[in-house]
């Protein structure tokens, strides 16, 4: 193991990047090296891994390996065991460390955390640097291709499948542009939900995922009433109006909240996107009309990660996004 495994540098445009060398289909790291990675000293990353795993963020068998080194001790040779961290563990580390490198490395998962949840693809950030007019004149392009394969039978079956997958992507590229330039709206929602989810039944389908996952003694223990509260506001009003009055407004918020709130010991993130799901299903919008999934597994845990590490002053953006995601345009 080298720490040339993981590098963190900018390019000459300024954005940070991140090389990755992969050793059966992960990282392994040292402490010692990631002290190096995030230009910390090894007992902060001691400290930031001890509290990883006492807070039941992560498992320490499944992300941990031992490895043996030679190492030299004077004019001696002497075949040490060293602890490895897989990427899991270097990620969640990364997210902890108050460093310039901790900064870059945060700025640079972010990205790729929205470029997974508007695009569903990561790609070479330099092909996506375009002027908004030849975005404009892509997004026509889409439209009219669209529009063309619904009124022309083409023979040739690979090109009918390429204009399909091209117009699939119009309504994402819409929302693309709707995110630059902040004008994220809510509409085509499905209108006041027809099912009210209780706090009982909530944490009755806790403990029901809990023994079926065999889950840790502290996954779904509550720490506070802030997971009551979280369902209670989805169902707040004002003068008798809702506040959230539709199933995708409700649902959206009831992610953010449960994600935010961090009510529980130990399975946070699975816990929101498991309530939010079901609270889709009970309202009868978590598949479309041909039975496929409205939101894709990819896409919900990008979401729920995504919820994690905005900001608060993100809320309703982040709230417009999962909304967008789930209304009737899917």
């Amino acid at each position: 193991m080298t720490e040339s495994e993981i590098k963190i540098y900018q390019t000459d445009d300024g954005q940070t990047n991140i090389d990755v060398r992969f050793e059966n289909e992960t990282v392994w790291l040292s402490q010692k090296q990631m002290a190096q990675l995030f230009d910390k000293d090894s007992d902060t990353i001691g400290l930031h891994l001890k509290n990883i795993y006492q807070s039941g963020e992560l498992e320490e068998f499944p992300t941990t390996e031992e490895s043996s080194v030679v190492q030299n001790e004077g004019k001696r040779q002497v075949q040490r065991k060293i602890k490895l961290y897989n990427l899991d563990a270097i990620i969640s580390v990364g997210y902890r460390v108050n460093s310039k490198r901790g900064i870059q490395f945060r700025i640079w998962a972010s990205r790729i955390i929205k470029e997974y949840l508007l695009k569903g693809f990561v790609v070479d950030n330099q092909r996506l640097i375009r002027q908004n007019s030849q975005l404009k004149e892509l997004q026509n392009s889409v439209k009219i291709l669209g529009y063309s394969l619904k009124l022309e039978q083409l023979t040739n079956n690979e090109s009918v499948g390429l204009l399909k997958i091209i117009s699939d992507y119009a309504y994402a590229l819409d929302i693309l542009d709707q995110y630059d330039y902040q004008r994220l709206e809510i509409n085509n929602t499905t209108g006041k939900s027809t099912y009210r989810l209780s706090y009982e039944e909530a944490m009755s389908q806790i403990l029901i995922a809990k023994k079926v996952h065999g889950n840790s003694d502290l996954f779904g223990n509550e720490k506070d009433d802030s997971f009551k509260s979280s369902i209670s506001t989805i169902y707040q009003t004002f003068d008798g109006i809702d506040l959230y009055p539709s199933i995708e407004e409700k649902a959206a918020n009831l992610l953010y909240f449960i994600t935010k709130n961090h009510s529980f010991s130990d399975g946070n993130k699975r816990i929101a996107a498991l309530i939010f799901i079901y609270f889709l299903e009970k309202n009868g919008i978590l598949y479309d009309g041909n039975g496929n999934k409205r939101i894709a597994d990819n896409t919900l845990v990008a979401l729920t990660l995504m919820i994690a590490v905005s900001k608060m002053e993100e809320k309703d953006t982040m709230v417009k996004v999962i909304v967008n995601l789930i209304n009737r345009n899917n």
